[in-house]
């Protein structure tokens, strides 16, 4: 089972020497037309790994989404990212210009990291009485919204440093956080856009054998 938000599923085969990407298997090999029937254990189709995720399913996540429409569709890596943090019902707390949102839709295609790490757990019961409370900080409050230096990543980022102040750990400053956790992520999901829409456009991508295979995820 995937999300319909997600995108359709990749898989990857091997065939005349090369690997092929597409959204399913088809019957016959789209380079040699050769049927693909009785293909060997060795070139069986594998499932590419979906960097996306429906935010509304991840507890105590920071999510990450265009800020205008989705990832698969309308982002071209330059677009501004809109970041949020779940509760434990996968209510997405956000903040922009309207103030701190709660939505319930609308994060259905995101990047998400995950926020409790192993020895974190216990917080799990209290998390969404210490969001719920944060949230209702001044600071917070839709005038003192500033695109630049006062916005969504601040709103975020201010939290999570409270939780691993809660919990006795340092502080993340916003150029190592996006180092350690956001680029990464926005990497694979780069590559991966890039090859989804190939086979949007063509049917199938391959890359050759003899060649690096670096450009696929």
């Amino acid at each position: 089972m995937y999300s319909m938000e997600a995108g359709k599923p990749l898989i990857k085969f091997n065939h005349c020497k090369r690997s092929i990407y597409s959204f399913g298997v088809p019957g016959c090999c789209p380079l040699c037309r050769e049927a693909l029937g009785s293909a060997e254990l060795a070139n069986a189709p594998v499932s590419i790994s979906n960097p996306f995720t429906n935010g509304h399913q991840e507890k105590c996540s920071f999510l990450l989404r265009p800020t205008q429409g989705t990832f698969l569709r309308e982002y071209d890596g330059k677009s501004d990212l809109h970041v949020g943090v779940t509760n434990t019902n996968g209510v997405v707390y956000n903040y922009n210009g309207l103030g701190v949102q709660q939505d319930k839709t609308g994060w259905e295609q995101s990047l998400a990291v995950p926020l409790l790490q192993p020895g974190m757990l216990g917080l799990q019961d209290q998390w969404d009485r210490y969001l719920e409370d944060f949230s209702a900080c001044g600071a917070w409050l839709p005038h003192r919204y500033e695109e630049d230096h006062h916005n969504c990543y601040s709103y975020t980022l201010t939290f999570i440093n409270c939780i691993l102040a809660t919990e006795g750990k340092e502080k993340l400053d916003k150029s190592e956080f996006t180092e350690k956790y956001v680029v990464p992520r926005t990497r694979v999901a780069s590559k991966y856009i890039t090859l989804y829409r190939a086979i949007e456009e063509h049917g199938f991508y391959t890359v050759d054998h003899a060649g690096p295979e670096a450009g696929p995820p």
